[in-house]
């Protein structure tokens, strides 16, 4: 995921790559289906945007009528829902007033259809926007992708892994460094915050050691970790406060409102040493149907904070705010968000917020 910070002419570079390079993407990922916005269409967009990178697929849900019973069928019904991480975050972006750019591939075939129903749009992005640079946003997914981090890491600004897929990164890019860690963690997590940070910290430093600036570790229901080498840089906005009306400039407001920037302006970078500082940010208590796109829509909903203005402790305050809103819908990102309740459950997260480490490494 890249979020555009910059001049408008940067973003323009980055379609134009993708644009060059589109033929080649589908010999690869044949049969697929691509759109790619053209430069003249970019003129209309105003380069506080975020292009998320990713996959789509439509899930299948199927739910039983009757509890199961051996020997024999069980009615029930089966609905289609559209899904894949990079879509759910992007369309969590779109319903709080984003205009997120999505590049995926999508096969010629029932669910593709489905898909491109719903959403319209493949090359080597990630080189051209650090160059030009453009903050990059890595979320991991899985275990097993978080891996692919490997190549990329020296273009990465912000990542967004759970527990196990930030010690899966930390492994992937010092094999071995930090044996038996991941396990020992496991079997410890039910601590509090600061005894928490403790055991994650060797992890998060290794990755903050190979050029990465923000690493967000996300904790299930107790919220997430902002961790930085430099404090100072979590209270700075990426992006200039943008001047449209909408959703999103009622996001702004509202945020900017209900949680003060000045808070942890006490957070500071000492120049020549080596540090960690960390903050946690709770989770909330909610009414619970499923957790599928909690996260997907954290980090959707902090991105789309972050194109508005807002600094990473407010976004992510706005996250998890959004992860909320989640786990009580039906689908896997809500029809719409209540701004008001979005802001309310924000304010409590970011009055809740605190330091839980701030010191050498």
């Amino acid at each position: 995921m890249a979020v555009e910070s910059r001049a408008q002419g940067r973003i323009q570079s980055l379609y134009r790559h993708l644009s060059t390079h589109a033929s080649d993407a589908s010999s690869l990922l044949h049969p697929v289906s691509m759109t790619v916005l053209r430069t003249e269409q970019l003129s209309r967009r105003d380069g506080r945007e975020a292009v998320i990178i990713g996959g789509m697929v439509l899930d299948i849900h199927a739910l039983p009528l009757s509890p199961p019973a051996p020997g024999t069928t069980i009615p029930g019904k089966v609905h289609y829902v559209l899904g894949g991480v990079a879509r759910n975050i992007a369309d969590c972006m779109s319903k709080l007033g984003g205009k997120p750019f999505f590049i995926s591939a999508v096969g010629l075939d029932m669910a593709g259809n489905h898909l491109l129903e719903h959403w319209r749009s493949i090359g080597r992005p990630i080189e051209v926007a650090a160059r030009d640079n453009i903050p990059l946003w890595f979320e991991p997914v899985s275990v097993a992708k978080s891996k692919r981090i490997v190549p990329l890491v020296k273009y990465v600004t912000y990542v967004s892994p759970n527990e196990d897929e930030l010690f899966a990164m930390a492994d992937a890019l010092s094999p071995g460094k930090l044996y038996g860690l991941s396990e020992r963690y496991n079997s410890e997590k039910n601590c509090p915050p600061e005894s928490l940070i403790k055991m994650l910290k060797p992890a998060v430093i290794l990755l903050l050691e190979k050029g990465i600036k923000i690493v967000v570790v996300t904790i299930g229901a107790r919220g997430a970790f902002l961790c930085s080498k430099e404090g100072s840089i979590l209270t700075r906005a990426v992006v200039e406060k943008p001047q449209t009306l909408g959703i999103s400039s009622e996001l702004h407001r509202l945020i900017s409102s209900n949680c003060p920037s000045h808070k942890f302006h006490d957070a500071r970078h000492i120049e020549g040493t080596s540090r960690l500082f960390a903050l946690h940010l709770p989770g909330l208590p909610a009414s619970v149907k499923k957790l599928t796109g909690a996260g997907d829509c954290l980090v959707g909903a902090t991105l789309a904070s972050i194109c508005e203005g807002l600094n990473i402790i407010q976004a992510i305050s706005v996250g998890i705010a959004a992860a909320k809103a989640t786990v009580e819908a039906d689908s896997n990102v809500p029809l719409t968000f209540d701004l008001i309740g979005v802001a309310d459950d924000a304010r409590s997260v970011y009055s809740a917020a605190k330091v839980v480490y701030d010191g050498p490494v």
